[in-house]
């Protein structure tokens, strides 16, 4: 199921795209706004996983409020100029729709969102050839992943329980992949770090759970490159 949620500054845009969203299967309308800001107080607090977004708007356009909200809304641009087409795509966006909506082209945008948050469910598990031969290892396990210091396209797996597995020859976008979303981010080009382990983090650091030597904790330095990614799914 669908559930999403529309900004549009014109109310009979806003009536007639909830017409058409009830007439398309498996897609809920849970709140409409007209005003971008009032939108952007409230949508981190509202269930939904599709934004419809005008892009003219006055005061804060589409595009303006796509960069500001979570990377776990699916968005998809609705407009009646194509000149904003290419800006909205670098955006990675679900589709762009032009105005007049029809109800064929807004459904297909919606079976590109679903299709997308089918693939981004949670994963239970990953398996791959490790240091133990082909291993299935279940995500929730895991706590904590490193670039091996013997061989940089093997990566180092810490578990809860303080063990070790070595993936062999995988690099971290196809091991990103694999890892459910919304649990683990890479903080800087040789670790990567489950959410769950994170005890405290600031602009350039973060404390783990993980124990070291000496009653201390693991600490991560947070490159620039992955500072904003990791704090907005930090602050969630």
């Amino acid at each position: 199921m669908i559930k999403c949620v529309i900004l549009d500054d014109e109310l009979l845009a806003i009536s007639y795209l909830k017409l058409l969203c009830e007439e398309i299967e498996d897609v809920e309308v849970v709140k409409a706004f007209n005003d971008p800001k009032i939108f952007l107080q409230e949508i981190e607090n509202i269930e939904c996983n599709v934004c419809i977004l005008d892009i003219e708007m006055p005061g804060i356009n589409g595009l303006q409020v796509a960069e500001l909200i979570s990377g776990s809304k699916k968005i998809i641009f609705t407009t009646a100029y194509k000149e904003y087409a290419a800006e909205a795509f670098d955006l990675n966006v679900v589709d762009y729709v032009r105005k007049p909506i029809k109800k064929e082209r807004l459904a297909r945008a919606f079976e590109k969102a679903a299709e997308l948050l089918q693939k981004s469910l949670k994963k239970d598990f990953i398996e791959w050839n490790t240091n133990i031969g082909k291993t299935v290892i279940f995500t929730d396990q895991i706590a904590y992943i490193k670039t091996s210091e013997i061989d940089s396209r093997d990566k180092e797996i810490l578990l809860n329980d303080g063990s070790n597995i070595v993936l062999k020859n995988l690099n971290f976008k196809n091991l990103l992949d694999m890892l459910p979303a919304k649990d683990f981010a890479q903080v800087n080009k040789k670790e990567i770090i489950a959410l769950s382990s994170v005890k405290v983090f600031s602009t350039h650091e973060i404390i783990t759970t993980i124990p070291v030597e000496n009653d201390n904790f693991l600490k991560v330095q947070i490159g620039e490159t992955y500072r904003k990614t990791l704090s907005d799914l930090l602050s969630r």
